[in-house]
């Protein structure tokens, strides 16, 4: 997806199983999670049993349970099931479901992220548990392509914006590419070494105001954008913009060189 934010040069150029520990204190309900398995540090699937979760949730005696289930949370932060999955009471304040992760899933960080309904109707969450994902996949580093810059030659009288994109793409799926970033080298070579982010967002039109922040034009279509502006305050010059991907398992992609002349 394109994506793309307003940003002043000045600023970009210089600027085994686990017993569960972090269980949440909802001691205020009628009901209190003391342990969670089925949970390991790291999950590999060139261990092909790794790839079945087989998920318990334990409360206390006392506790008032009416349903309890459960998210997986991508890296992204967005959720790897398309609904809450139930869990099953097997016996007394004992809950256990399974989940199975897959060869496409991405490489990462994930959470399981266990919910509680009380029997006031109200869904809380009850406990959280972090493992890291491999795919079991050789990792393939990310590739990028396509890069524009618009202008690439710029008269500057008042302050003038420059879009940038560049195309990204990753054989272990687009959710394996981290971040898509450039780096600039002002006319003397120099540079801040700071990584600007590039977006895939679709959050907005391709050259917006001077007034307001910018956003990419299609999300999820493996462009990643960015919008920033220049003024007499710059450097007048040959600019170089460096740009390259990363993945989650911290392979660099193949670098592109773009220049911008700033009169």
């Amino acid at each position: 997806m394109r994506k793309f934010g307003l940003l002043l040069i000045p600023l970009l150029f210089w600027g085994c199983d686990k017993t569960f520990e972090n269980v949440i204190d909802v001691t205020r309900e009628n009901y209190q999670v003391t342990t969670v398995t089925g949970i390991k540090d790291t999950i590999d699937l060139k261990n092909p049993s790794d790839s079945l979760l087989n998920l318990r949730l334990i409360f206390t005696p006392e506790s008032e349970v009416n349903n309890v289930f459960f998210n997986v949370i991508n890296p992204d932060d967005s959720p790897l099931n398309s609904s809450p999955i139930e869990m099953i009471n097997i016996s007394g304040v004992i809950y256990e479901n399974q989940f199975i992760l897959k060869p496409e899933h991405p490489n990462g960080k994930y959470k399981v992220q266990f919910s509680v309904t009380g029997f006031d109707g109200e869904s809380r969450v009850a406990a959280l548990s972090g493992f890291q994902f491999n795919n079991g996949q050789d990792n393939v580093a990310p590739v990028i392509a396509n890069t524009v810059i618009e202008p690439d030659t710029v008269v500057v009288t008042d302050t003038t914006v420059i879009f940038a994109s560049v195309e990204a793409s990753d054989s272990n799926g687009t959710n394996d590419i981290d971040d898509i970033y450039f780096v600039v080298y002002k006319p003397d070579s120099t540079t801040n070494n700071v990584k600007i982010l590039m977006f895939d967002d679709g959050s907005c039109c391709p050259i917006p105001p001077l007034n307001q922040t910018s956003g990419d034009v299609t999300a999820g279509d493996g462009i990643y954008s960015r919008v920033i502006q220049v003024n007499e305050t710059n450097d007048k010059g040959l600019y170089r913009f460096e740009f390259q991907a990363e993945d989650r398992s911290g392979e660099l992609s193949n670098i592109i060189n773009h220049f911008v002349l700033i009169q």
